[in-house]
C-alpha cells in the first residue's frame, strides 16, 4: 500500500519520471516557462495597446482628424478580434495552443511595424506660424497686413497651400495604414487570453490558479505603464526629429499643433511583441495533469482521474491529427449549451455595459488631462504610466491574493467584485467637483474686452481693433498678451510688427491686447497659449490621488470578477466562455465605446482647424466645463445602469448555487457507494496508475 500511495502522488515528467511533487506543491517547470512566456506575451500586447492610447492627440494632429475618426481607428483593433475570435478560441483549444499564440505574437507585431509606416512615406510636418524661423532674417510680413489689393497678393496667409500639395496629400489618406495595422494587431491578439488562461487553468494546481492567473493579469496592466512612459517621453521629440532643424521649429509640447515622434514608439513595441512569440514555439501541445486534482488514495476523484487516463493519450500525441469535422459538427451545439447559462449571461452583460465606461474613459483620459488641466500630451502620459497604471496592477494583484488567501467560492467573488466596484463609483462623483474654468481666448471664451461667457461664432473673432488686418478666420497661431488673454493669432490680437526668431519671437504694438487690457498704450504679445490660472493647478494634484484611489479600489474586484467567469461555467467550455466573453467586450464595448465617446466629445470642441486642402481638421481648443460633463457623466452613467444588472445578477447566482447544492445533496449517497468500491480495488488502481506511467506513448512532445 505505500507503494501505491507514493505512486498515485507521483506527477508525470517529460521523461515518464514519477517526482514526488503533491506534498511540495509544485509545478510542472513547463508551466513555469509558459507562465513567464505568457505573462511577457501580455505585457507586450498591453504595451503596444496602451501606447497607441497614449497618440491618440498625435494622430488627430498629424492626420488632421476628429475625435469620432480616432475613436474608430482605435476600435478597429476589436474589429481585428472579431474576425477570428470565436474560431480561434474553440478550435485552438483542441489544437497546439502555445504554437498558435505565437503566430498570434508575430502578427501583433507585423501589425504595429505597418501603424509606423505612413511616417515615412508621409512627408513633411507643416504647420502655419507668423514667427520667423530663419537667423539671418532681418525682416518679416507684418503680423497684421492691411486689407487692400496689395496685401492680398502679397501678405495674406491663405488658409491651404499650394495646389502640388494638396494634390499629393489627398491621393491616399494616410490614415487608413493605422487603421489595417491596427486590425492585424486585433487578429493576432486573439488566441493568446482564451487560450492562455485555459491552458493555465487546465495544467495549474486549483489552489494556484486564480494566483497565476492573478499575475498574468497583474503583467498585462505593469505592461501600460511602459506603454504610456514610452508615449511620454515619444510625445517630447518633435516628429520630424532628424530631418529638420529643430531651431526652425517654433512650436512646443504645450502647443496644440504639437505633434511628437509617435512612429517611433511603434516601431519599439513591435520589436517586442515579436520578441515575445520566441519561447512559445519551444513549449507543449499538452502538460501532465496536475496531482491534486485527484486523490491520492483512489477516491472517486482519482478513480475518474483513471478512466480519463485511458483517452488521455490522444492529448500526447501530437501526430494524431484533430478531427476538425466532428469539432465542427459539436460547435454550434457547445454554443447552445454555454449561451444557456443564465449566470454566465448577465455576468456578460455586466462587464459589456462596465467595459463600455472603461474604455471610454482609458481611451480619452490623457486627452482629458491635456485639455481640462492644461498639460501637455507627453505629462499627461507620464502621469498615467507612472501613476495611475500601477494602482491598478497593485489592485489586480492584490484581489488575486485575497482570493486565494480566503478562499472565495463562487459568491465570495461576486459580492467582493460588486462591493469594490459600487465603492470605486462612489469615489468617481467627486471628479465632478474638481472642474477648471475655459481658458481665456479673445472671440472664443472671451470677448476682446475681456467679458467672459462668450459662446463661439467666428465672426466673434474679429473686433475693432483688428478691423484693419486682412486676418484669416481660420489660422490658429496662438499667442498670449501681456493682459493674461490668448488671442488666436497674432494677426487676430492687432499686431503691427515682431522682433526675434523661432520661438523667442515677440509681437510689438498689438492694438487688441491694449484694448482687452483697457491700458492707453499698445502691447505685447509672445507666441503660445496663455498658461491655465493658479486655481486649476491646485486643484490638479487632488485629481490625480482621488484617481489612484479610485483606481486601485475598483481593480480589487478585477481578479475574483474574472475568476467567476471561469468557475461559473462547464471546464468543457472553459475556452469557449473566455473567448465569447471577449468577443462580445470587444464587439459591442471595444469598438462603439471610442466611437461614441470621441463623437460626443467632439461636440464640445470651440475652434477647429483645417486642412491642406480645406475642409475640417482636428480641434484646437474645448468647452473644458461641457468636456468634463460628457465626459465623466457618460462614463458613470454607464456603471450606473451596469449595477441595477449585478441586483438580477445576484438572484440568479444564489438560485444557481442552491441548485448545484441540491445536487451534491442527491448524489451524495451514490458518491459513498462508489468510493467503497474503489477501496476495495486498491490493488487494482496501483497497477493501472504504473502502467500509465511507464507507457512510453505518454511522453509530451515539443
Amino acid at each position: 500500500m505505500k507503494k501505491m500511495n507514493n505512486t498515485a502522488t507521483g506527477s508525470w515528467t517529460l521523461g515518464n519520471n514519477p517526482t514526488s511533487s503533491a506534498g511540495k506543491n509544485s509545478c510542472h517547470p513547463n508551466l513555469k516557462m509558459f507562465l513567464a512566456a505568457l505573462s511577457f506575451a501580455y505585457f507586450a500586447k498591453a504595451l503596444s495597446g496602451s501606447y497607441m492610447k497614449s497618440t491618440i492627440t498625435q494622430l488627430e494632429r498629424r492626420f488632421d482628424i476628429p475625435s469620432y475618426l480616432i475613436g474608430i481607428i482605435d476600435g478597429s483593433f476589436e474589429i481585428g478580434n472579431l474576425l477570428v475570435i470565436a474560431f480561434v478560441s474553440y478550435f485552438g483549444a483542441k489544437l497546439h495552443r502555445p504554437k498558435i499564440i505565437a503566430i498570434g505574437c508575430i502578427l501583433m507585431s507585423f501589425g504595429t511595424f505597418l501603424i509606423a509606416m505612413p511616417h515615412f512615406i508621409i512627408g513633411r510636418y507643416k504647420i502655419e506660424t507668423s514667427a520667423r524661423s530663419s537667423l539671418n532674417s532681418t525682416s518679416n510680413l507684418s503680423p497684421c497686413p492691411e486689407s487692400s489689393p496689395e496685401s492680398t497678393r502679397a501678405g495674406y496667409r491663405p488658409s491651404v497651400l499650394p495646389s502640388r500639395v494638396c494634390e499629393r496629400e489627398s491621393s491616399v489618406s494616410m490614415w487608413i495604414y493605422v487603421f489595417l495595422g491596427n486590425v492585424l494587431r486585433g487578429i493576432g491578439e486573439t488566441p493568446v487570453q482564451p487560450l492562455g488562461i485555459s491552458y493555465i487553468d487546465d495544467y495549474a494546481q486549483s489552489e494556484n490558479a486564480a494566483l497565476y492567473i492573478g499575475f498574468v493579469q497583474t503583467m498585462s496592466v505593469i505592461g501600460p505603464v511602459f506603454g504610456y512612459l514610452l508615449g511620454s517621453l515619444c510625445a517630447k521629440i518633435y516628429v520630424d526629429i532628424g530631418y529638420v532643424d529643430m531651431e526652425t521649429v517654433t512650436i512646443t509640447p504645450g502647443d496644440a499643433r504639437w505633434v511628437g515622434a509617435w512612429w517611433l514608439g511603434y516601431l519599439i513595441a513591435g520589436t517586442i511583441t515579436l520578441m515575445s512569440a520566441v519561447p512559445f514555439w519551444f513549449l507543449p501541445k499538452s502538460l501532465p495533469i496536475p496531482v491534486d486534482k485527484h486523490d491520492t488514495r483512489c477516491t472517486p476523484e482519482q478513480t475518474r482521474f483513471i478512466k480519463d487516463s485511458q483517452t488521455m493519450e490522444h492529448k500526447f500525441r501530437p501526430e494524431e491529427p484533430a478531427n476538425l469535422h466532428q469539432m465542427a459538427k459539436d460547435f454550434v451545439p457547445t454554443v447552445k449549451s454555454l449561451l444557456g447559462n443564465p449566470v454566465y449571461i448577465i455576468y456578460l452583460c455586466v462587464t459589456i455595459i462596465q467595459f463600455n465606461s472603461l474604455i471610454g474613459m482609458v481611451t480619452y483620459k490623457p486627452k482629458y488631462i491635456e485639455q481640462h488641466y492644461g498639460q501637455s500630451a507627453s505629462k499627461a502620459n507620464f502621469l498615467m504610466g507612472m501613476i495611475n497604471i500601477p494602482a491598478v496592477a497593485l489592485g489586480m494583484f492584490s484581489g488575486g491574493v485575497v482570493m486565494k488567501k480566503y478562499k472565495l467560492g463562487i459568491m465570495g467573488a461576486a459580492k467582493f467584485a460588486f462591493g469594490t466596484s459600487l465603492l470605486g463609483y462612489f469615489l468617481s462623483l467627486f471628479f465632478l467637483a474638481m472642474s477648471c474654468e475655459n481658458s481665456k481666448v479673445a472671440g472664443i471664451t472671451v470677448s476682446y474686452t475681456g467679458v467672459e461667457g462668450l459662446s463661439y461664432q467666428e465672426p466673434s473673432l474679429f473686433s475693432d481693433c483688428n478691423s484693419g488686418c486682412l486676418c484669416s478666420r481660420r489660422e490658429w497661431d496662438p499667442v498670449c498678451g501681456e493682459n493674461g488673454i490668448t488671442y488666436v493669432s497674432p494677426c487676430l490680437a492687432g499686431c503691427a510688427s515682431s522682433t526675434g526668431y523661432g520661438r523667442n519671437t515677440v509681437f510689438d504694438n498689438c492694438r487688441c491686447v491694449a484694448l482687452a487690457d483697457s491700458q492707453p498704450g499698445n502691447l505685447t504679445a509672445t507666441l503660445g497659449q496663455c498658461p491655465r490660472r493658479d486655481s486649476c493647478d491646485r486643484i490638479f494634484p487632488y485629481f490625480l490621488a482621488l484617481s489612484v484611489l479610485s483606481s486601485f479600489i475598483i481593480s480589487l474586484g478585477g481578479t475574483p470578477g474574472f475568476m467567476l467567469l471561469v468557475r461559473c461555467i462547464k471546464p468543457e467550455l472553459k475556452s469557449l466562455a473566455l473567448g465569447v466573453h471577449t468577443l462580445a467586450t470587444r464587439t459591442l464595448a471595444g469598438i462603439p465605446a471610442p466611437i461614441y465617446f470621441g463623437a460626443i466629445i467632439d461636440t464640445t470642441c470651440l475652434k477647429w482647424g483645417y486642412k491642406m486642402c480645406g475642409g475640417r481638421g482636428a480641434c484646437r481648443i474645448y468647452n473644458t466645463s461641457a468636456y468634463r460633463i460628457v465626459y465623466l457623466g457618460l462614463t458613470l452613467g454607464l456603471r450606473t445602469v451596469s449595477f441595477f444588472l449585478c441586483i438580477l445578477g445576484f438572484a440568479v447566482l444564489k438560485r444557481h448555487i442552491k441548485r448545484e447544492e441540491k445536487y451534491a445533496l442527491t448524489n451524495g449517497s451514490a458518491e459513498l457507494e462508489s468510493l467503497k468500491k474503489e477501496e476495495n480495488s486498491s490493488i487494482h488502481c496501483e497497477q493501472f496508475i504504473l502502467a500509465l506511467d511507464c507507457n512510453p506513448d505518454r511522453e509530451t512532445r515539443l
